[in-house]
């Protein structure tokens, strides 16, 4: 099952002032605004950090759907939430964070059979396990 995804980017002018545009294969984004400014302060348009965290959400909450549906539970409803952190380090601005939130409603599963599920989603997604590098945190609620 070998299969590529493609991304790219362009980027016109300096770090600070410039602007740039990235988009998906699928033409999901397609040419959707970033810039310094929607990177490190609160401009208007995306950055990698936000499509991290969409991307592990979107991979983890895939693989908790894959991981009930083993166990003979099938979920209602699963929403999930990743937060990326980027800290300043000594080899510059750093991810060294991501944290899941997911809430759950799961027929029939009880809590600790869930979590059991939860944790191998978190550590089995391609997503968590391209990003361990990161401290990967998760608050599975079964609700």
């Amino acid at each position: 099952m070998d299969m590529d995804r493609s991304a790219s980017a362009v980027w016109h002018g300096s770090l600070k002032e410039g602007k740039g545009t990235i988009s998906t294969q699928s033409s999901t984004l397609k040419d959707a605004q970033y810039s310094f400014g929607t990177r490190f302060e609160n401009g208007v348009g995306t950055n990698p950090e936000e499509l991290i965290a969409a991307a592990h959400a979107g991979c983890f909450t895939m693989a908790l759907s894959g991981q009930l549906t083993s166990a003979d539970l099938v979920p209602d409803s699963l929403e999930t939430t990743a937060v990326v952190t980027m800290e300043k380090t000594d080899d510059g601005p750093t991810v060294t964070k991501i944290h899941l939130t997911t809430k759950a409603k799961v027929p029939g599963a009880d809590k600790e059979k869930f979590d059991e599920l939860a944790k191998k989603a978190k550590e089995g997604c391609p997503i968590s396990r391209l990003l361990k590098a990161a401290e990967i945190t998760l608050d599975a609620q079964l609700v």
